[in-house]
């Protein structure tokens, strides 16, 4: 998390500690279901009911926060403590409940996490029933994290840094380094991961003062998805996560929670459950390209982090359409969680022109607009073609390069279980 001032922490915790005393708790779990346009309402009648100011807007920030976390934490949103920040950088339950089952399939019984935020991460490794030990920098994250953690006995929070943890404390390491800082405005994004608090430096030796000689210990730490494999030592698991099509992590494995051979993989999941690609030392990294075929399939950008376009283009028979882009084709199709595909209908070199004959002609007013390796933007050639009416027959356009050239692909979607959203043109 973004370490606040020691005004600004203060001022926090205190306007969390209505809600944080037995009649606030009382009061907030005794709310009705959040709507935003009833907190107005509601708020007057709590005033009136003689309940002060500051319990109030406590209390109704909670609930706002509680109903934004469903989609994070479901059900278990209902009787959790949040602050925005830290909901806003909360890892969502299904995917911590996969860290915390590598821990226990490495028959780890002890984490410590560090970095906790607002414990989301360790609620699930609790929940398997492990002993966790919580810590974090900032004094409000604590607060929360305790409240959250309070069914769960084996597992305690405390205010501390990662620099300072002794590695002995635990059998196994958790850390989700804070990855923004603060910025006029808000914060900002972190690319470098020594930037990361703490360091990438110091997650590799944490992990080294874990483990026994050369080896590296059980440690885990969830990274940003830009990170570069290369940063990482090589007997290390890299596993990006792509989530309902966004990646949103890439999480360094140690030690005996790396699997042996994998370098690298990338997990998604989707409505239909969780699916893995794995990256082993004898994998095809180049996966060739060639002309366009029937088929064009746009790879999950998780599978694209992870270096497996080859591996796909493998099980899919397939290449790239151009070197230099990560757009696969073949002339089979294959169904795959691991891209988008889409049936070839038409290709032609990129011309303003010529596209608006295309649409007239074949009755196309209806479009998914994509793009890869190409300056053109979707919203631009969108105002660009506006306010023309072409008809109501549908169509994905990609926008990319072919052997180095310029071109757009008419296509249409497989029906993949990431169906497109189209826009119509008026």
């Amino acid at each position: 998390m973004v370490p606040p001032s020691p005004d600004d922490a203060d001022a926090a915790v205190q306007a969390l500690e209505p809600v944080l005393q037995p009649a606030g708790w009382a009061l907030l779990n005794s709310l009705p279901p959040y709507r935003e346009q009833d907190a107005l309402r509601q708020g007057a009648r709590l005033r009136e009911a003689g309940y002060s100011a500051e319990l109030v807007s406590a209390v109704m920030t909670q609930a706002r926060l509680r109903a934004k976390a469903v989609d994070k934490f479901g059900e278990f949103a209902s009787s959790m403590l949040f602050t925005p920040h830290g909901l806003e950088q909360a890892t969502r339950l299904p995917v911590a409940a996969m860290h915390a089952e590598r821990f226990q399939r490495a028959g780890i019984s002890s984490v410590a996490d560090l970095g906790c935020g607002i414990g989301g991460d360790a609620m699930a490794l609790a929940g398997l029933g492990l002993e966790v030990r919580a810590v974090d920098r900032d004094p409000l994250a604590v607060a929360v994290a305790t409240m959250n953690l309070r069914p769960f006995p084996t597992a305690t929070v405390n205010l501390g840094r990662a620099e300072g943890h002794d590695p002995t404390d635990t059998e196994a390491i958790w850390l989700d380094p804070g990855r923004r800082a603060p910025a006029r405005g808000g914060t900002r994004r972190l690319h470098d991961p020594e930037e990361y608090e703490p360091p990438l430096s110091t997650v590799i030796d944490l992990a080294r003062r874990l483990g026994r000689g050369d080896e590296f210990g059980p440690l885990g730490a969830k990274l940003g998805p830009g990170i570069d494999r290369d940063d990482l030592p090589a007997e290390t698991e890299v596993q990006w996560l792509s989530f309902h099509g966004q990646v949103l992590e890439a999480t360094a494995w140690f030690g005996p929670l790396a699997r042996p051979g994998v370098t690298s993989s990338a997990v998604l999941i989707d409505r239909d459950g969780a699916h893995r690609l794995d990256h082993g030392p004898d994998a095809t990294a180049d996966p060739g390209s060639g002309p366009l075929g029937d088929h064009l399939y746009e790879p999950d950008g998780a599978v694209i982090r992870a270096g497996l376009i080859g591996r796909l283009a493998a099980d899919l028979d397939a290449h790239t359409v151009d070197p230099t882009i990560a757009y696969l084709t073949g002339d089979h199709r294959i169904d795959t969680p691991f891209a988008r595909g889409y049936s070839v209908r038409d290709v032609m070199p990129f011309g303003l022109k010529r596209l608006i004959s295309y649409l007239r002609e074949h009755h196309l007013g209806v479009l998914e607009i994509k793009k890869r390796g190409t300056a053109v933007e979707p919203d631009e050639l969108r105002r660009k073609l506006r306010p023309r009416r072409f008809g109501n027959e549908s169509a994905t356009l990609i926008l990319t390069r072919i052997a180095g050239e310029q071109a757009i692909v008419i296509a249409s979607p497989h029906g993949s279980p990431s169906p497109p959203s189209p826009d119509p043109l008026p």
